[in-house]
């Protein structure tokens, strides 16, 4: 085999030029387009793996949210729950507080009328003795009705001021003998005389008729009233028994 020298370096020479060619005119924008589309690849891949990490940072935000209202919730359930628990006692307290209030005050209530009750009854129990005192009393004779109450009535008339004592002996005084029943001739001598004695002077008192006396007599003027008669005798202990009520009610 017979090698052509000059072919060789011809081809040699061609072969130099075909390649500088193809790395002037493909092999460098070949190059060129790959280098911008790995720029571009790896610009991708990095936005990419960014909205990928930023995505993943969302999401761990998103979970740390719920994890905080879950949280927040649970607290704030407590807290209702406590307060209702609260609530609950204060109302129960306040419930059973109301209660024992209507209960003392009804107590109260019904020891307030039972004392009224028994207060009534024994003003009645008492006005009741008081009556059938009266009607027994009654039935005194009628010479016992006036005669034991003369000097009683007399007497009265002298502890009276002296002044007082002047004043019923005058013209104006309009002096009044109250009396269960009429006088006697002797019983109206015996009272003028027993009242002028205490008076100082001479005594004409006009002379009323009242059963409800019983017994007794009764001196009324504008200046003085003396009473001795089983009437006013009765209603001193009457009021001085119901006056007892009361203090002991």
């Amino acid at each position: 085999m017979r090698i052509d020298w000059s072919t060789l370096a011809l081809q040699t020479i061609n072969v130099v030029v075909l390649v500088w060619l193809l790395s002037r005119f493909l092999f460098r924008p070949v190059s060129d387009i790959i280098a911008k589309r790995q720029a571009a690849a790896r610009k991708l891949i990095d936005d990419a793996a960014h909205e990928r990490d930023a995505a993943r940072a969302e999401r761990e935000r998103v979970r740390g949210e719920r994890a905080s209202l879950a949280a927040a919730r649970d607290d704030a359930l407590k807290d209702a729950l406590a307060q209702a628990a609260t609530e609950r006692e204060r109302l129960i307290d306040a419930a059973r507080a109301d209660a024992r209030a209507l209960r003392d005050a009804a107590r109260a209530q019904a020891d307030a009328d039972a004392a009224r009750r028994a207060k009534a009854l024994d003003a009645h129990a008492t006005r009741l003795a008081i009556d059938i005192a009266a009607k027994l009393l009654a039935r005194l004779p009628d010479s016992a009705r006036v005669a034991g109450f003369v000097d009683g009535v007399a007497a009265s008339l002298a502890k009276l001021p002296a002044d007082v004592r002047a004043s019923l002996a005058g013209d104006d005084a309009q002096v009044r003998l109250v009396a269960p029943r009429a006088l006697t001739a002797q019983e109206a001598a015996a009272c003028r005389a027993a009242f002028a004695a205490s008076v100082g002077r001479p005594l004409e008192p006009d002379v009323r008729i009242d059963p409800a006396l019983i017994a007794g007599l009764e001196l009324e003027s504008k200046y003085a009233n003396v009473r001795n008669s089983l009437r006013q005798d009765l209603a001193t202990i009457e009021a001085a028994l119901l006056n007892d009520d009361d203090a002991n009610a």
